[in-house]
């Protein structure tokens, strides 16, 4: 589906004009959940997070006693990657879709994590592996073993390998397709009886476990249509389907599926599928502004989604489970970690944080490396396990902790803080639209929150040097004319009196004289006299 962008965006934004979404045009999913609204979402690996039991493996039990924290942080979500039973450390070869990962605890275990979370008013989001199966389940064996098995149709077997993907059978001279592992056998979505099993384990975990939606594993894969092996059309099909299903089972519940990819590879499964999608371009482009100081670039994606879908139903990130973490790629710099979180927390859509992004952990390939444990305290198994780790820990795990920066007021854990409960509580940043604005230097990011009467207007300094006399400007109609007192949301110094011409343009405003190295403003605008 080709989804074209609007013209004249800047120019409908100005104007206070809503822009029309492709969802409003074209229906979509039901209206935004209430707890959407300002939201932040946070993934967590359980095996990583905290151990009740000193086996050396993060639990369900665990990670009931930290809801307090992830509380404290102000998430409203929580992402929890595979919990259910799996040969894998990581879980996305799932042998049982009905029981919870032994070595996580029990059905029970989940349902009362899930009860405590509620209570907390906090939504339980779980990853859903509906590409593939572990080659330990027993359909996969059933199909393996015996050519008759009603569970033949639910893989795909070919008696000469077609090529890359396929892999020897164990059992006899035949091959089975598994795009990412030979342990994760692809599950065939044109078997009927496939997709009638997919839709009754989402009917299990919404109704008997009472989560609240699906994270949804590799997407595009899901179905094979001759040469056509990625985003084929009926993948499409079955994901309007999927999420038909969803919604008549628990309405309102929450999905969110991961395209790896652009915009343009993610927009075609909108607008009727899932709920929403994560923002990979807008990740690459955050961290890229981080990265280089160069503010080019930063803002158009996320304009672009702006102005072709409601802010719910699409989720920018710093980095996930599968991405070199946002502190390593940062080379260990917390300045520029201060930043990439400011800009992500005031910029629109719904925000996902990544376990141990908020304290800044570090990690890279392999894999089991991007998932360490976390890092609670200095002590022994760093506040995380009273047993072995089942992974050992990051070189700087004893200084990079929770404990240390919970006592630090300036610390990155509780900028994230601060950060999080502003989008909550500011309208602005919960629903605002997103306006740029220019600024004299290519080092300098400006752009405004807008709602209704209300504006946050945030400038960031991207480079490693300060800048003086930055001058930010706008077109016309952007703000009432007026003076405005800006008022910093961050606690520090305000930036000087903003007056607004007669056309509603903002010129030559000078926030501050000086603006340090890297450091950022988040101004509320106050209209004079108000």
């Amino acid at each position: 589906m080709s989804i074209p962008r609007a013209i004249g965006l800047v120019a409908a934004l100005l104007a206070g004009g809503a822009v029309a979404s492709v969802a409003a045009q074209h229906g979509s999913p039901s209206a935004a959940p209430p707890w959407t609204r300002g939201a932040v979402c946070y993934e967590v690996f359980v095996r990583s997070f905290f151990d009740s039991n000193g086996d050396g493996v993060g639990d369900l039990n665990g990670l009931i006693a930290k809801l307090e924290y992830i509380d404290k942080l102000g998430a409203d979500c929580i992402w929890l990657m595979p919990v259910a039973a799996s040969p894998s450390y990581h879980g996305y070869d799932v042998s049982d879709y009905y029981r919870v990962e032994p070595a996580y605890g029990t059905n029970d275990d989940f349902k009362r994590l899930v009860a405590e979370a509620h209570r907390r008013g906090i939504v339980v989001l779980v990853d859903m592996v509906l590409n593939h199966s572990s080659s330990e389940h027993p359909y996969f064996q059933a199909a393996l073993r015996d050519t008759t098995s009603p569970y033949r149709a639910w893989y795909r077997f070919a008696r000469t390998s077609p090529g890359k993907d396929w892999h020897r059978s164990p059992v006899r001279d035949e091959y089975y397709y598994g795009l990412f592992w030979s342990g994760m056998p692809d599950l065939n979505y044109q078997t009927p009886a496939v997709r009638e099993e997919a839709k009754k384990i989402a009917t299990f975990w919404l109704r008997d476990m009472d989560v609240d939606g699906f994270r949804l594993d590799a997407i595009p894969y899901l179905v094979e249509e001759g040469a056509c092996l990625m985003g084929c059309p009926g993948t499409h099909t079955f994901l309007h389907e999927y999420a038909a299903h969803i919604d008549s089972v628990k309405p309102g519940a929450y999905t969110v599926g991961e395209a790896w990819g652009s915009i343009d590879q993610m927009l075609p499964y909108y607008p009727d599928q899932l709920t929403a999608y994560f923002g990979f371009e807008l990740s690459d482009s955050l961290l890229s502004a981080v990265r280089s100081g160069s503010a080019a670039g930063l803002l158009s994606g996320f304009l672009r989604l702006q102005d072709t879908l409601p802010a719910y139903r699409w989720a920018p990130f710093l980095t996930n489970h599968d991405q070199t973490r946002a502190m390593t790629q940062l080379k260990g710099d917390v300045a520029r970690a201060r930043l990439a979180a400011t800009l992500l927390l005031t910029l629109p859509g719904l925000p996902f944080l990544y376990y141990g992004e908020e304290i800044g952990m570090t990690g890279d390939k392999p894999d089991p490396r991007l998932r360490t444990p976390m890092q609670w305290n200095a002590g022994p198994g760093l506040g995380f396990t009273s047993g072995k780790a089942w992974e050992s820990a990051q070189p700087d795990s004893l200084t990079t902790t929770v404990a240390v920066q919970d006592a630090d007021s300036g610390s990155l854990l509780n900028l994230y803080r601060r950060l999080i409960h502003l989008r909550k509580t500011d309208e602005a940043l919960a629903t605002g639209t997103l306006v740029p604005l220019t600024a004299s230097s290519p080092h300098v990011a400006a752009y405004l929150r807008r709602s209704g009467d209300h504006e946050v207007l945030v400038v960031a300094n991207l480079d490693a040097a300060p800048v003086s006399g930055v001058a930010i400007g706008s077109q016309p109609g952007v703000v009432p004319p007026g003076r405005y007192a800006a008022r910093n949301l961050m606690g520090r110094a305000s930036g000087a009196m903003l007056r607004v011409g007669p056309d509603g343009r903002i010129m030559s405003y000078v926030p501050r004289a000086r603006i340090g190295s890297r450091e950022f403003l988040v101004l509320d605008l106050t209209r004079a006299g108000q």
